[in-house]
């Protein structure tokens, strides 16, 4: 059964870091890709960043260019999402997916698992 669990979310102040974490079980994905969405109170889940399979090729949502960085670690079946200089605006839930495709997807139809979501909430 695959399973996709994340960690690593909290409170933390404007203009601090976080590095969520999801750790996938049941196969192997590293021939996949994967990616993080996010999820604002009372708004649609939106892409933030996605990662190919085999780490050829990384995509961003615009408002977290320079901010964010996407990585994989197969051996461990893991992706992480390290989010530095955060904004009050970056709060919601964050969901980590893996579409069954080697490169990057942007769009939430695409993925065809996806983790239970961990909280992120970012202070002024």
């Amino acid at each position: 059964q695959v399973q996709l669990v994340e960690s690593g979310g909290g409170l933390v102040q404007a203009g601090g870091s976080l590095r969520l974490s999801c750790a996938a079980s049941g196969r192997s994905f590293s021939m996949y890709a994967m990616g993080w969405f996010h999820q604002a109170p009372g708004k649609e889940r939106a892409f933030v960043a996605g990662i190919s399979g085999g780490r050829a090729g990384t995509s961003y949502a615009d408002s977290v260019k320079g901010r964010f960085t996407i990585s994989r670690d197969n051996d461990k079946n893991t992706v992480y999402l390290q989010m530095n200089s955060l904004k009050p605006e970056d709060t919601g839930v964050y969901y980590c997916g893996v579409a069954k495709v080697y490169w990057v997807r942007r769009n939430v139809g695409e993925y065809d698992y996806w983790g239970q979501g961990t909280q992120v909430t970012v202070s002024s």
